[in-house]
């Protein structure tokens, strides 16, 4: 992951402003609020703007994925994009066993550990997949980027900022 950050942050810090950039990588898959707030200390941002920039950029695609990944998937499956949908649809099953008891607690816990394959992208496919109830994935999720936000925010201005120092 570190090396999808420095390469956003380092093409796109030159392109368009620090937080712009921030933004966008805490948009993307896979980065989310983790890889921005990264991104945000190498390209040193304060903390204080980075962390709504992430947050912000992490939960909005979050609504879609819940309300219409499942038929942007049935689409897929009737194109080229097939096996795309398949992986997907395999990635977030394997992902899944582990919610299906607690799903709240586990969706929470799984969005909020920064851990790599994990975070609100793949937790909003797992609980579409699994018809959670939209308003209580949608809490889980909420409250699990919140604590990956306040994880990652130390570890990054803590660490990194020590470093640079």
């Amino acid at each position: 992951m570190n090396a999808f950050v420095n390469w956003f942050a380092g093409s796109l810090g030159h392109i368009m402003s620090k937080e712009v950039a921030v933004f966008i990588v805490s948009l993307f898959p896979i980065l989310e609020c983790r890889g921005g707030l990264i991104a945000s200390a190498l390209l040193k941002v304060p903390v204080t703007t980075a962390v709504p920039l992430c947050v912000i950029g992490n939960i909005l695609p979050i609504p879609f994925i819940l309300l219409f990944i499942k038929k942007i998937l049935h689409w897929m499956k009737g194109t080229r994009m097939h096996g795309l949908a398949d992986w997907v649809e395999r990635h977030a099953a394997k992902r899944s066993d582990s919610l299906k008891n607690g799903e709240f607690v586990a969706l929470m816990l799984f969005v909020g550990i920064p851990l790599p394959g994990t975070g609100a992208w793949t937790g909003s496919l797992i609980a579409s997949l699994l018809d959670m109830d939209l308003k209580k994935a949608s809490i889980a999720i909420l409250i699990g980027i919140a604590m990956a936000t306040v994880i990652v925010a130390s570890l990054s201005y803590g660490l990194l900022g020590a470093v640079g120092a």
